[in-house]
């Protein structure tokens, strides 16, 4: 017997390989719709065979025009909906923000079900900083856009994850290495599936390691932090007081560099003083 769901569009999250990963919430609520906004109704399909749910489908994608999100809409105001991807949480580099936002402006309900997502699993297999990340989605597919997405992000004290594909990720890997020198990468693959592999180490070591066995399926591309800036020397700090005195007092000074260094102020201070 099929639960009996509340109006409103469900966001049901999907394996990313294992069908072993669907919850239970999402196979009660794939069975409880009147109908499933998905993204190809083949891969849909061959989900729902393999649960035993038949199920109303309708083609949702990026191409998708504006009747067809209105019907979809139109459905969710008197009826439960689900909105899925063919793989992973909708919406993560895949179709829906359009139409989540649509049922919001037009007072829909929104039931988000949490579950499967690439980029969070890549992200707990790579050991690398996990406490602030930026997801990307996928990398420009031409080199000058690559590294200058790349450039963008440099500066940024956060692991920095995207999407790839395998005929790119040689290309991306050799931005990586020259862009952001020195940092450690991880290549996820095959995430959840039989010959899953996170592999890390520098740009260089892992073009040589994918040149001598190239990769195939999806990839999540993971590129650590920047280390800590080195500290400023004596000779940097003196010429930063020295040309902050020349408009300001020595407390004023003192703080300004304080602020910019993260050193101690009253310590600045001191210096200020003396070289005074």
């Amino acid at each position: 017997m099929n639960t009996v769901l509340e109006p409103g569009l469900y966001i049901v999250a999907t394996p990313i390989g294992n069908l072993g990963d669907v919850s239970a919430r999402a196979m009660e609520v794939l069975r409880g719709v009147a109908a499933i906004a998905c993204e190809d109704t083949r891969v849909t399909g061959k989900l729902l065979h393999h649960l035993g749910i038949k199920q109303k489908l309708v083609r949702y994608d990026d191409h998708a025009s504006d009747v067809t999100r209105d019907y979809i809409l139109q459905l969710a105001a008197r009826q439960a909906v689900a909105l899925v991807s063919d793989a992973g949480t909708p919406l993560i580099s895949d179709p829906g923000y359009k139409l989540v936002r649509a049922a919001r402006e037009q007072g829909i309900a929104l039931v988000s079900l949490p579950g499967p997502s690439a980029v969070i699993v890549a992200l707990t297999l790579a050991g690398l900083p996990s406490d602030r990340f930026l997801f990307g989605g996928f990398l420009p597919p031409k080199d000058k856009p690559r590294r200058e997405v790349l450039g963008e992000l440099a500066a940024l004290r956060a692991t920095l994850v995207f999407y790839e594909t395998a005929p790119r990720l040689a290309d991306s890997l050799t931005a990586i290495g020259e862009v952001l020198a020195g940092r450690e990468v991880a290549v996820a693959r095959e995430l959840t599936k039989k010959f899953e592999e996170c592999r890390t180490g520098s740009a260089a070591e892992l073009i040589a390691h994918y040149a001598a066995h190239p990769p195939k399926g999806e990839i999540v591309l993971l590129i650590g932090p920047p280390g800590e800036p080195d500290a400023p020397s004596e000779a940097d700090v003196d010429a930063l007081l020295r040309a902050a005195l020349e408009t300001q007092k020595a407390s004023q000074a003192a703080a300004q560099i304080a602020k910019a260094t993260g050193l101690d102020r009253k310590a600045l201070y001191a210096r200020a003083m003396e070289l005074k």
